[in-house]
């Protein structure tokens, strides 16, 4: 994602005069973001926002905007160049990240890298490693890009690079996951089982994990599914366990101590 604003004298050098570009702000069709800085209209609010303070998307509020899993978004993160003067005040719900950035001076956005390694310091380590999951399965990063990351944070983050899985298909599979590991458990994702269908993962050959989310989950015809296929999967001689986006992400203890639980008839 490469977007970049444009000044007077580049709206003037495409052929617009003054009267075009003050018809066009007034119109709604550019955005003068601050002295100088002219943006297309329909960009998104947090970028605009991100451009009116002087500074490019970045951190969760970029990997959000590219469709990447990022743990939980309360505030627009922003990246300023270290060094930048006269920017104007930010209110409470803005989070400042000062840095050099490779970005173009005019870049709306940060590198998508850069707001990788920034994540790691504005998220739980379980969900910076989701976040990677999530941009590498998506095809927007690749091993070295990972390795690249890597290497820009401190060395304590070393650790996690050996669990990075560019197989996972979410934010909450990664964590349950990660989860698993550190119990000792073994498991399988994104298996096909016949008659049930695909499910999230088989742990021990004899657990179902699904990991629901409202999206996909909270019709009545999905739920009547469900239940289809967790009937079908105990005839086959497995018990499921289904596990919500929410608790995952923020009652993750919960969720640990009910897998905990089944330990025991895991190993039976």
């Amino acid at each position: 994602m490469c977007v970049t604003s444009a000044s007077y004298r580049d709206l003037r050098a495409e052929g617009m005069t003054r009267a075009d570009i003050d018809r066009s702000v007034r119109a709604g069709m550019l955005v003068r973001a601050r002295r100088d800085v002219y943006l297309p209209a329909e960009l998104p609010s947090d970028v605009l926002q991100a451009a009116q303070l002087g500074g490019r998307l970045d951190c969760l509020s970029l990997l959000r905007a590219r469709g990447i899993f990022a743990h939980e978004v309360t505030q627009v993160h922003v990246q300023f160049d270290r060094g930048a003067s006269r920017l104007p005040a930010r209110g409470a719900e803005v989070r400042g990240h000062w840095r050099e950035s490779a970005a173009p001076a005019r870049a709306t956005h940060a590198p998508l890298r850069e707001a990788l390694v920034q994540s790691a310091s504005c998220q739980p380590p379980r969900s910076f490693i989701a976040s990677l999951d999530s941009a590498w399965n998506r095809g927007l990063i690749g091993a070295p890009d990972v390795r690249h990351v890597f290497q820009l944070l401190p060395r304590r983050f070393g650790r996690l690079e050996r669990v990075v899985d560019a197989s996972a298909e979410s934010g909450p599979e990664t964590i349950v996951r990660l989860m698993l590991r550190s119990l000792g458990l073994r498991w399988r994702s994104q298996v096909r089982i016949p008659r049930v269908g695909r499910v999230d993962f088989v742990v021990e050959n004899r657990l179902i994990i699904e990991c629901d989310s409202r999206a996909h989950h909270s019709s009545w015809e999905a739920q009547r599914e469900d239940r289809r296929r967790d009937r079908v999967a105990a005839d086959a001689g497995y018990f499921t366990l289904r596990l919500i986006t929410e608790e995952i992400l923020y009652k993750p203890d919960a969720v640990r101590a009910a897998i905990t639980g089944l330990k025991p008839r895991l190993r039976r």
